[in-house]
């Protein structure tokens, strides 16, 4: 693994958790840094050797202003983890969570480049369909394009820029409370040739299991003012928006994780998801409407118009937009 690669997680878990433990053992194992993102529930007593543990006081110490904005027991708190790692040079970052033990496959070396088959279509693509039998989709789906056939793929492509690449995870892998309530897990994908999302087309992504290349950096912000399970979704649709702009792919992989989930409430997992069942598809219509400017030299301006959208259409509160200044000031002095 490249050694200017850093895994960052955040949790409230114990340093007694198996999944972390794992992750400290076998970063050691393959020369990339390990940084955790710690909140105000997490055991005062947390060491791991192995890892970089950012409990609130020394996220608070950073040079970041961020880190004093944030509010309390939030997911969003990753985007510390993530300023860290750039902070320290790192070149390539993958997010995961503190649930998802890799498999073999986790720990080979990242390329930018993907080769795959391109997805032309400017519609929803149901990823999970390509690498399925079985009727299933992402957490962050449009209803409204559940029972869309899937669009063909085309023969495999040459190398395609992907700085924001998806692996999927097996046995419980990232669903929604709809899916979760109605159907069967666990469940493993196939495994396949990566499928590349051009222009126009849109499936979500979360932070499960994703890998960030230095060019996309600014798109990883974390939204704090929404609900913990649409923060990743919307911001997965805002940096697709921004991808286009910049001839840009995402790229999505065969599992290279497995998931043993932390006790959910599924009925609270659904009312935390009913604001994406609502309006997923009306964010991506409105995000395709926006006039964005064509270029990486504008990807600063372009994440505020995406946001700036995001409020002013009342998706998320206008208290996150000192947040993504914040976010840009930090990035901008690194």
């Amino acid at each position: 693994m490249n050694p200017s690669t850093c895994l960052v997680i955040t949790t409230i878990q114990g340093s007694d958790n198996k999944v972390l433990q794992n992750y400290a053992k076998d970063c050691g194992k393959n020369k990339i840094s390990f940084i955790v993102a710690g909140d105000h529930k997490s055991p005062k007593d947390f060491k791991l050797e192995g890892c970089e543990y950012l409990d609130i006081a020394s996220q608070e110490a950073l040079p970041f202003s961020l880190s004093k904005l944030l509010p309390a027991n939030n997911y969003a708190k990753k985007n510390i983890a993530y300023l860290q790692a750039i902070k320290k040079g790192n070149s390539v970052i993958i997010e995961t969570d503190d649930d998802n033990f890799p498999l073999d496959e986790f720990w080979k070396v990242r390329n930018p480049l993907s080769e795959g088959h391109l997805v032309d279509s400017t519609t929803w693509i149901n990823v999970y369909s390509y690498f399925s039998d079985v009727y299933i989709w992402p957490r962050g789906f449009s209803l409204m394009h559940l029972k869309d056939p899937a669009t063909a793929l085309e023969k495999k492509s040459s190398k395609l820029f992907s700085p924001i690449q998806q692996s999927l995870v097996d046995e419980n892998p990232d669903v929604d409370a709809i899916f979760r309530l109605t159907r069967e897990l666990p469940f493993n994908f196939k495994k396949g040739e990566a499928v590349i999302l051009g222009a126009g087309s849109v499936c979500p992504f979360n932070s499960q299991n994703t890998t960030w290349f230095k060019q996309a950096y600014p798109l990883m912000y974390l939204p704090s003012y929404c609900s913990f399970r649409m923060c990743d979704i919307w911001r997965s649709f805002i940096a697709q928006r921004i991808l286009w702009t910049n001839d840009w792919h995402l790229s999505f992989h065969s599992s290279s994780a497995y998931q043993q989930r932390n006790e959910h409430d599924l009925i609270k997992d659904f009312e935390q998801e009913v604001s994406g069942y609502l309006h997923n598809h009306t964010i991506i219509e409105d995000l395709r409407a926006l006039d964005l400017k064509k270029g990486e030299d504008f990807i600063y301006e372009n994440l505020r118009a995406c946001y700036k959208l995001m409020c002013d259409k009342n998706y998320l509160d206008k208290k996150e937009l000192p947040l993504l200044e914040a976010w840009i000031r930090d990035l901008q002095s690194l």
